[in-house]
C-alpha cells in the first residue's frame, strides 16, 4: 500500500549536492522556477528561502524577465577567469570556522591542506564567510538550572500578598575608563589617558520588577556594606509584608553577617537564581547600559563618581525597565511577567 504522503530526505551529501546543482549547472531553471513562483503568488523572501538565495536576486531575475523576457534568464557574456580555489572553497572554509579557535589566514591555509591559491585570495574568501571580531565569553551555567529556577519560582508564588520583588547585583566602578569601539575619523586614532594608578568602588543596585523603581549604593564590596544596602531596601518598603530580593550565587551573599542579618530581619528574604548565569539577572543590562555610558572618557575619581550618580538621576523608572527587560528574565514565572506587563 502507497504512504499517504512521501517527503524528500533534506539531510546528507545528495541533498548539499542538489542545492550545489541548483546554483551552478542549473541555475537557468532555478531562475524559471523563480519567475513561476512569482507567478504563483510567492514573494522574492518566501522564493529566495524556498531557492537558498538572497530576495534581491530573485527581485533582480524577475525584473529581467519582464524586460526582455524568458531569453533574459540565459547567462550573460562575461569577461575574467573563473574564480580561484573551486566552487566548494567557502564552503570549507565556513565548516572550519565553526569551530572555536584563533583562527588567522595562516592557519586557515594549513588547515586546508596548502592549496595551490595565493594568501590574498584565502582572505578574500574568508571575508566572504566571517567577519573580524572579538568572541564572547559565556558562562559555563549550573547542572541543576531547572531544578534551582522551579524552586525559584514556587518561592515567587509563595510570597504574602503585597509583597515587594527586586532584583539585586553587584559591580565595580573603575577609574580606569572602560573602552568600546566608536565612530573615529578616518585618520586618526582617539586616545584615553589612563589615570596611573587604579581606583575602584563597588556599586550595589536593585530594580523594583513592576514599578522600575530603581535603588542603589556605592560602597566597599564588604558583608557590612550589603547588609546596610538590604536595610536601605527594607526602609524603602516599610509596608510591604515581605521584600523579596533575587540575586546570584555569590560568596558575599552567604556571609556569616549577611546570615544574621536575615535571622533578625524575616520581612526581607534572599532568593537566589541559578549559579554561574549572570544572564538571568535584569540588573546585568543596567550595568551594561552604565559602563556604556561611561567609556571612552578619562576623568578623576569624584568626576568618576558624578558620571554613575548622573545616568542614574537622568533616567526615568520607565527608563530602568526599558533596560533591564524583566520580563525576559528566566527568575520569573510566567503568570509573573503577564502580571508585570498588566502593572506596568
Amino acid at each position: 500500500m502507497r504512504p499517504a504522503s512521501v517527503f524528500a530526505n533534506s539531510s546528507g551529501p545528495a541533498y548539499q549536492h542538489l542545492y550545489h546543482l541548483l546554483h551552478h549547472r542549473w541555475r537557468e531553471a532555478a531562475r524559471t522556477v523563480m519567475v513561476l513562483l512569482s507567478a504563483a503568488g510567492l514573494t522574492a523572501g518566501e522564493i529566495g528561502e524556498l531557492l537558498g538565495c538572497h530576495p534581491a536576486t530573485v527581485r533582480r531575475w524577475i525584473h529581467r524577465y519582464h524586460a526582455d523576457g524568458p531569453a533574459a534568464l540565459a547567462d550573460r557574456l562575461r569577461s575574467g577567469r573563473p574564480r580561484a580555489g573551486g566552487p566548494h572553497l567557502g564552503e570549507r572554509i565556513r565548516r572550519l570556522l565553526t569551530r572555536p579557535g584563533p583562527w588567522t589566514v595562516r592557519r586557515i591555509r594549513r588547515r586546508l591542506g596548502q592549496p595551490k591559491i595565493s594568501p590574498r585570495t584565502v582572505y578574500r574568501r574568508t571575508r566572504e564567510q566571517a567577519a573580524w571580531r572579538r568572541p564572547r565569553l559565556t558562562a559555563r551555567g549550573d547542572p541543576n538550572r531547572r531544578r534551582t529556577l522551579a524552586a525559584l519560582h514556587r518561592q515567587l508564588r509563595a510570597l504574602p500578598g503585597g509583597s515587594v520583588v527586586l532584583a539585586e547585583d553587584e559591580t565595580h566602578l573603575h577609574l580606569l575608563s572602560h573602552i568600546r569601539a566608536s565612530w573615529i575619523p578616518r585618520g586618526t586614532r582617539q586616545q584615553v589617558a589612563t589615570p596611573g594608578k587604579n581606583r575602584q568602588a563597588t556599586l550595589f543596585g536593585a530594580l523594583e520588577m513592576t514599578t522600575g523603581t530603581w535603588h542603589y549604593t556605592l560602597r566597599r564590596r564588604t558583608a557590612a556594606a550589603f547588609t546596610a544596602f538590604l536595610q536601605t531596601l527594607l526602609a524603602a518598603h516599610p509596608t510591604a509584608p515581605a521584600v523579596a530580593v533575587l540575586c546570584d550565587d555569590d560568596s558575599i551573599h552567604h556571609a556569616k553577617a549577611v546570615t544574621a542579618y536575615l535571622a533578625d530581619h524575616p520581612r526581607i528574604r534572599l532568593l537566589f537564581g541559578a549559579r554561574y548565569s549572570p544572564h538571568d539577572n535584569p540588573v546585568e543590562r543596567i550595568w551594561a547600559a552604565l559602563k556604556a555610558h561611561l567609556a571612552n572618557t578619562a576623568v578623576t575619581w569624584p568626576g568618576r563618581r558624578r558620571q554613575a550618580h548622573a545616568f542614574f538621576r537622568q533616567r526615568s523608572p520607565t527608563q530602568m525597565l526599558t533596560t533591564a527587560a524583566p520580563w525576559a528574565s528566566p527568575w520569573l514565572p510566567r503568570n509573573y511577567a503577564q502580571n508585570f506587563r498588566t502593572s506596568a
